[in-house]
């Protein structure tokens, strides 16, 4: 595992000198004596962790730890308290300042190795959950790379799957994970000729043929993985264009043989289709959506999701309303076309 220096921080030398000894020879180590160098420190080189002493004169630790996490340059930095025994009744403070742990002084070099190893391997396991979330979303942007509002379109679609989810009892991890998952279901564009994804007509019967093949190009993509995410993704990506009377592809699926993770992404990707202004059509009023969603039911959609989706509208509208908000503060921003 690599990671960035550690950086100590004490006003006594003696201090510093025996975390030095403790911790050298297994990390890059930085030394600060005031909490004003230390946050200089950890602004230029972005240490991976900071041990921070409480009594400093000037600006004590939990003053030094604020301004850390007031700068999102520094906030990201997990900060571990050193002090003394007599100081204990203040963890609170520390913990409220943004301290994820406490060392006491005299400190134990098993101690101090073992929380040191701890904390760094939570920041590892945080750095690989970031890598992971940007992965799936340059593969929801690559399946939709032709799509004029993709980040958005994946996005609020994969956070109404996940309001339709919790309404028929799913878990709140297995929602977070089909949030996560359906961004990725059209993955598989990315094998479609542009010519194809392009055609502002309508697709003959072979370019039809071949646009249905998104489906299994999409699930050979995602099936490469064995982790939990993209299994549900590929998933999804196989049968999110099945119907609930069988008349779906890629395999004809009928009821509850399609995998209720593709049925709940169908509905809530037809909901946001139609509620989206496209270059090509106006958004629809909802009293229309939804009564086309109604109009599905039995046929394109499974019934029992139609009604869950109608009982947890509320929330699926606020939902919108937060995107809709965001996408108005940006083109505040950027008024360009």
């Amino acid at each position: 595992m690599t990671h960035g220096p550690l950086l100590l921080v004490d006003d006594e030398v003696t201090n510093l000198a025996n975390l030095r000894a403790i911790l050298a020879g297994e990390y890059p180590l930085m030394l600060a004596r005031s909490g004003a160098e230390a946050i200089g420190l950890a602004v230029k080189h972005q240490p991976a962790l900071i041990l921070l002493d409480i009594q400093m004169p000037e600006m004590d630790g939990y003053a030094v730890c604020r301004a850390l996490k007031a700068d999102p340059r520094t906030e990201g930095i997990p900060v571990i308290f050193v002090t003394t025994l007599s100081e204990v009744g203040n963890e609170e403070a520390g913990f409220a300042a943004g301290g994820v742990d406490y060392l006491i002084k005299p400190v134990s070099a098993g101690i101090v190795r073992a929380r040191v190893r701890t904390h760094l391997s939570l920041v590892h396991t945080r750095e690989l959950e970031k890598g992971n979330r940007d992965a799936i979303f340059m593969l929801g942007k690559a399946g939709h790379y032709n799509d004029v509002d993709t980040g958005a379109h994946i996005w609020r679609m994969a956070a109404y799957a996940r309001a339709l989810a919790a309404a028929i009892g799913w878990s709140q991890a297995d929602c977070d994970l089909l949030e996560l998952a359906a961004p990725m279901h059209d993955t598989g564009k990315i094998g479609i000729p542009d010519a194809v994804l392009r055609k502002p007509g309508k697709l003959d019967p072979d370019e039809w043929a071949l646009m249905q093949t998104h489906c299994a190009i999409g699930f050979e993509i995602l099936s490469g993985s064995d982790a939990p995410v993209f299994r549900l993704a590929a998933e999804i990506a196989r049968h999110h264009h099945e119907r609930w009377d069988g008349s779906g592809y890629p395999e004809g699926l009928a009821g509850t043989a399609i995998p209720e993770s593709a049925r709940i992404v169908t509905v809530a990707d037809v909901f946001d289709a139609l509620t989206m202004k496209r270059p090509y059509k106006d958004a629809w009023p909802l009293e229309q959506v939804m009564t086309t969603l109604r109009a599905g039911a039995g046929n394109h959609f499974d019934p029992s999701l139609v009604a869950a989706f109608e009982g947890c509208l509320p929330r699926i509208l606020d939902i919108k309303g937060d995107w809709d908000r965001r996408r108005n503060q940006q083109q505040q921003r950027d008024p360009s076309p």
